[in-house]
C-alpha cells in the first residue's frame, strides 16, 4: 500500500493541493479496496492486488485529466446520506449541506409538506427527509436523468421522497399546498464563467449550473411566482444563492410580496442563503 500511496501523491503533485490529494488517497482506497480510514492506517503495510493497482491506476488517470473525484467513483457523501452521483446531475456542496441544516433547525408542523424545486441528485430532498422523519417531502426536476439518480438514492438510503418531472419556469400543481419549498437552482451569470475550475466547467451539467447575465434571476423569479400561491399561510421559502445577487434577491423577494426576508452567509463568509415567509 505505501508503493500505491507514493504513486498517487507523485502522479497528482501539483496539480491538486496537498489536502485534496489527501481526500483522494482515503476515497480511493475505499472505493476500490473497501477500506475505511481506521482500515487504511492498519493496513498500510499491506500489498495492493495487482486487479485493485490497475483500478487505482485508472482513477489517478482520469484525475490527471481533471474529472471530478464523485463522478469517477460515482458516489459522493452529502449531509450524512451516500449518494450516487452521475454527469447527469450536479456534484452536491458542503455549502448545500448549510440550507438543509436551516431548514431542518426551523420550527415546522410535524407533518409538515415540503417540496424541492430543481431536486437533481435528490440531496436536498433526500437529507430533509432523513432529518424530519414525519414530513411529506418531494422534489421536481425537469431531467429525466436526474429523475432516476434521485430515486436511486432514495430507494438506497431507505427514504420516502417522491420525485417528480416539472419544468421550474413552468410549474403548476393543481393547488398543492407547502408548508416549506426549497431549491437550488441555476444562478452562475455566463460572465462568471471565467471564474470557475475546469473541472466543473468540462463535466457538470450546463443546465443545472448558468444562467444569462441579462436575466440571471429568471428561475427564482418563477419559483417566486408558484411559492407565493403555493405555500401555507406562514409557509417559508428557502433559496440557495448567487452570493453576488443577494442584494437582488432581497427585492425580487420584498416585491413579490414576502415578509421576514433573511439572508444569511456561508461557513466561508459568503451571501449563500435566503429565507422568506409567505404571511397571507
Amino acid at each position: 500500500m505505501k508503493l500505491t500511496i507514493q504513486y498517487i501523491e507523485q502522479e497528482l503533485a501539483g496539480l491538486y493541493p496537498p489536502t485534496e490529494i489527501e481526500g483522494f488517497k482515503r476515497i480511493i482506497f475505499e472505493s476500490v479496496c473497501g477500506w475505511d480510514f481506521t482500515e487504511q492506517i492498519l493496513k498500510k503495510q499491506d500489498i495492493i492486488s495487482p486487479n485493485h493497482a490497475e483500478k487505482i491506476g485508472s482513477i489517478v488517470l482520469r484525475l490527471k485529466n481533471n474529472e471530478p473525484i464523485q463522478y469517477i467513483i460515482g458516489k459522493t457523501e452529502f449531509y450524512g446520506l451516500k449518494l450516487n452521483v452521475t454527469p447527469s446531475v450536479l456534484i452536491p456542496r458542503p455549502e448545500t449541506e448549510e440550507l438543509v441544516e436551516w431548514v431542518v433547525q426551523t420550527k415546522l408542523p410535524v407533518n409538515c409538506r415540503i417540496l424541492d424545486i430543481g431536486t437533481g441528485s435528490g440531496c436536498i430532498a433526500l437529507a430533509i427527509k432523513s432529518q424530519l422523519k414525519n414530513a411529506k417531502v418531494s422534489g421536481l426536476d425537469i431531467s429525466v436523468e436526474a429523475l432516476e439518480i434521485a430515486r436511486k438514492n432514495a430507494a438506497e438510503n431507505g427514504l420516502e421522497v417522491n420525485f417528480s418531472p416539472a419544468d421550474m419556469l413552468n410549474l403548476n400543481l393543481d393547488g398543492e399546498k407547502y408548508d416549506v419549498i426549497v431549491s437550488n437552482p441555476p444562478y452562475i451569470r455566463e460572465s462568471e464563467k471565467a471564474q470557475m475550475h475546469s473541472n466543473v466547467l468540462n463535466h457538470e451539467p450546463e443546465i443545472a449550473l448558468f444562467v444569462t447575465n441579462e436575466d440571471p434571476l429568471i428561475f427564482y423569479r418563477a419559483v417566486a411566482v408558484f411559492a407565493k400561491k403555493s405555500l401555507c399561510k406562514n409557509g417559508k421559502l428557502f433559496f440557495e444563492i448567487n452570493e453576488n445577487l443577494s442584494m437582488e434577491m432581497v427585492d425580487l423577494l420584498s416585491k413579490s410580496g414576502f415578509h421576514h426576508i433573511e439572508v444569511r452567509k456561508d461557513i466561508n463568509g459568503k451571501n449563500r442563503m435566503i429565507s422568506c415567509i409567505n404571511n397571507i
